[in-house]
């Protein structure tokens, strides 16, 4: 289930829960005063779109870095040219990206729009080192892809660079019409597809980019893989400076029972979207970056990032999961992962005076059942909302906030994966940057 926008954060587990921080009581206390600052971040908190904020494992206090806006750059920098002239990287940030069919496309300095690369001269080396300018280890898959007009595109060059757009020039067409096609991870599968529509106990595998975040041993958010060592979750979830340092964050995988729990994977760094804003819940997702890769198998598998301009009709009907309460005001999390399937509402719909009233921004996206019943609750933040495209599942939301749950006319209310997605590959890309940027300037070179 979800919460009322803005005076509620619907997905959080244990804003009502007594029993979500058992132990001593000292802890109940603390989990008791994380409960009220959520509270009153959400009722009456504004929260500063000056910094970044980030939680580290080696260091219990928050640690605030400038925003890329706020980056010291010299006065001749030049954008996208492959070469780091601010301090902090932010002139190369947002340069690539992939469109339809996993199209790489990437934005140079000579040209300024994002322009497909010619496939001629393409290897493995150029996919690896893409993919790890991305934030990603390597890449998964490349291969060529037929263009259907004589385009604009982008050759590869002998120049040395350390980031794809420094290696590569406009040209008037590619030759042969061949576009690069490229994916960074196998992701999207599942390993189990039997699905009962109207909400029901998911089965082992079939959501295997779900994840569990649990505050000092308890479930109080949903996450999503989307890498070996990213997640995405909502911003929400995070509300307290003083009580939420990473040491005291553990993510689950391949969970569908809390009764249940494997050895977690530890959180190294939280990155909250600095442009969140916790009065209107406008784009509510964060970075969470584990302190060692998340190992792949039949129930763990990262989830598809949304292709570019990538749109999703009102009335499709995609997923939605989490270990949320299943009634609202239930003051118990559910200890299984529970699925329901929900579709797509159109934004005007959701924005009229009898649903949300204007609340909904272009940085959010609606899906549910106007007449009631099929919605997330509190407990199921940050988890995923993924709808299936060319056999394979994409993230198309995050749950993020609502009023009541299941309702009549108040559906649930996602970030849109979408609009945020240049943030999450920029801050993918950043924190990528410190372990592998040494070996990234041996890639692109010339042959």
């Amino acid at each position: 289930c979800l919460c009322p926008a803005p005076s509620n954060k619907r997905r959080r587990c244990c804003e009502s829960n007594s029993q979500c921080y058992g132990g001593s009581g000292g802890a109940l206390l603390v989990l008791a005063l994380l409960a009220l600052a959520i509270w009153l971040g959400v009722r009456y908190g504004t929260r500063l779109s000056t910094t970044v904020t980030i939680y580290n494992e080696n260091n219990d206090d928050r640690i605030e870095d400038p925003l890329p806006i706020f980056d010291t750059c010299p006065n001749n920098t030049v954008q996208c040219d492959g070469i780091v002239d601010c301090k902090l990287g932010s002139d190369e940030n947002n340069c690539v990206r992939f469109g339809e069919g996993n199209s790489l496309q990437v934005r140079t300095s000579e040209d300024g729009r994002f322009l497909p690369v010619c496939y001629k001269g393409w290897d493995e080396r150029y996919a690896d080192q893409t993919c790890t300018q991305l934030g990603f280890r390597n890449s998964y898959v490349t291969k060529a892809a037929k263009s259907q007009t004589q385009s604009i595109g982008l050759t590869l060059t002998s120049r040395s660079s350390s980031l794809i757009q420094g290696a590569v020039k406009v040209s008037s067409s590619c030759p042969s019409q061949e576009t690069v096609s490229l994916q960074c991870v196998d992701c999207g599968q599942q390993q189990s597809t039997s699905r009962i529509i109207g909400g029901s106990i998911a089965k082992t595998g079939q959501w295997p980019w779900q994840l569990s975040l649990h505050f000092r041993g308890s479930h109080i958010c949903g996450a999503v893989l989307i890498s070996p060592v990213f997640a995405v979750t909502a911003a929400h979830c995070f509300p307290s400076k003083a009580l939420a340092p990473s040491t005291q964050w553990k993510v689950y995988a391949g969970v569908v029972s809390q009764d249940n729990l494997p050895q977690p994977y530890l959180v190294e760094k939280i990155l909250l979207n600095e442009n969140y804003n916790s009065r209107t819940n406008d784009q509510d997702v964060a970075l969470l970056k584990f302190t060692s890769p998340v190992v792949f198998n039949d129930k763990v598998q990262p989830v598809c990032l949304p292709t570019s301009g990538q749109q999703i009709p009102p009335g499709q009907k995609c997923w939605t999961s989490g270990f949320g309460t299943t009634e609202a005001g239930s003051g118990t999390v559910s200890k299984d992962l529970m699925e329901v399937s929900v579709d797509i509402i159109d934004t005007r719909v959701c924005n009229s005076p009898r649903v949300y009233g204007g609340a909904v921004t272009r940085n959010m996206i609606c899906a549910g059942n106007l007449e009631g019943g099929k919605d997330s609750c509190q407990g199921d933040s940050g988890g995923p909302l993924v709808c299936q495209g060319d056999s394979r599942w994409f993230l198309v939301g995050i749950t993020s906030w609502g009023a009541g749950c299941g309702e009549r006319n108040k559906p649930g209310v996602y970030t849109k994966v979408s609009s945020v997605l240049p943030w999450i590959y920029r801050k993918m890309q950043v924190r990528m940057d410190g372990a592998d940027k040494h070996c990234r300037r041996a890639y692109l070179t010339s042959k």
